[in-house]
C-alpha cells in the first residue's frame, strides 16, 4: 500500500483568521518503506506571516513573496496524493488549511476517509503522556537534532520513523506464502492483530531430533 506522510507550515494557526499555507512537504511510503518520490514546495500566501509562525518556521515575508502561489502547484499536489493514504500528525490542522486553499480555488475538500492521524494513534497508545512530534522522537530515540525549526520535509522524515514505531512495525510489511499458496499479509494499518506462520517439522526432522536427544540427554525418556 502506498501512503503519503504530509506536513504543512502556515502563516498562523487558524483558517478563520485568514491564515494560509506557506509550505507543503510530502514523502511517499510503499509498504512502510520511503520511496524516492517526494513533493515539496514553498508558497506565497499573499499575506503577512504572524510573529509566532515566523518563530516556528523562520520563513520571512520577503522570502515567501518570491514563491509560487497554491493555484500554480495544486494539480501537481493532488496528483501526488491521489489514491494514497495520508499520514499526518494532528491531521485536523493540516487538513483544515489544505481544504481552505482548495475551496478558494473552487475545488473539493480532501477525503477524510483515508487519513491516519498519528496524534490520535499516539494518544491512544500513551494516554496521559506527551504526544508532540518532539516527545515521540524522544520516546522512540529518533534523532531530531536537525529540527531547530519546523520545516515540512524534516517533519515528514521524522514522522515516517515515528509512524512505523507507532504501528510496532520495525520492518517493512511482510508477505508470506503458505504451502497451499494462500497469502498471509500483515496489514500495518491494523494494530490490533498480528499473524504468525507455523512451520511443522517433517517426519525425518522429528526422527533426527529424537536421535539427538537420545545421544545427548543424560536422562533418556525415549527407550
Amino acid at each position: 500500500m502506498k501512503e503519503v506522510i504530509l506536513d504543512t507550515e502556515t502563516t498562523g494557526l487558524f483558517v478563520k483568521d485568514g491564515h494560509r499555507i506557506v509550505e507543503i512537504g510530502c514523502i511517499e511510503l510503499e509498504d512502510l518503506v520511503p520511496t524516492k518520490n517526494r513533493f515539496h514546495c514553498y508558497l506565497n500566501p499573499e499575506r503577512k506571516v504572524s510573529e509566532k509562525a515566523l518563530e516556528v518556521h523562520g520563513y520571512t515575508d520577503e522570502f515567501l513573496s518570491k514563491q509560487k502561489k497554491f493555484s500554480e502547484v495544486v494539480d501537481d499536489f493532488l496528483n501526488f496524493i491521489e489514491n494514497k493514504r495520508l499520514v499526518i500528525h494532528n491531521a485536523e490542522f493540516d487538513l483544515s488549511h489544505l481544504d481552505n486553499e482548495l475551496i478558494l480555488l473552487g475545488k473539493k475538500k480532501l477525503n477524510r476517509v483515508n487519513v491516519v492521524d498519528t496524534l490520535i494513534l499516539a494518544r491512544d497508545k500513551f494516554p496521559g503522556s506527551p504526544t508532540s512530534l518532539d516527545a515521540l522522537c524522544k520516546r522512540y530515540r529518533v534523532d531530531n537534532s536537525q529540527r531547530t525549526q519546523h520545516t515540512a520535509l524534516i517533519d515528514c522524515d521524522l514522522l515516517a520513523k515515528i509512524y512505523i514505531n507507532l504501528l510496532d512495525q520495525k520492518e517493512p510489511t511482510l508477505n508470506f506464502q503458505t504451502e497451499d499458496n494462500e497469502k498471509i499479509i500483515i496489514n500495518p494499518s491494523d494494530t490490533n492483530q498480528y499473524y504468525k506462520k507455523v512451520i511443522k517439522p517433517t517426519d525425518e526432522e522429528l526422527r533426527l531430533h529424537k536421535q539427538y536427544l537420545k545421544s545427548n540427554l543424560k536422562k533418556n525418556y525415549f527407550n
